[in-house]
């Protein structure tokens, strides 16, 4: 993905807060696609939304920073990011919760 010349960066995120019956997932969907991220994105039981997100470093940061406020309805009380490997397959999915 990094054709930008901008080193490749590959995160995991737990979201947390008000972040499931809002939309978060959708809308983390199309801001990804939007960026020309990879990625997935999932609920959890726990009531947490968990994403992997990959491409050049400042798209990725720039989604970090985005998923701080969310869609409309969210209400974001905490980002945790931490560093991942190995890249996802290309393409940004929605999975099944767990």
């Amino acid at each position: 993905m990094a054709e930008s010349g901008e080193p490749e960066r590959v995160v995991r995120l737990r979201i947390r807060g008000r972040v499931q019956g809002v939309g978060f997932r959708y809308w983390m969907e199309r801001e990804a696609e939007r960026l020309g991220l990879d990625g997935w994105v999932r609920n959890r039981r726990d009531g947490s939304v968990e994403a992997l997100i990959a491409g050049p470093a400042p798209l990725v940061a720039d989604m970090i920073e985005a998923c701080r406020q969310g869609p409309p309805a969210a209400r974001v009380e905490r980002v945790e990011a931490e560093p991942c490997g190995p890249p996802p397959p290309p393409g940004f999915r929605i999975l099944p919760s767990v």
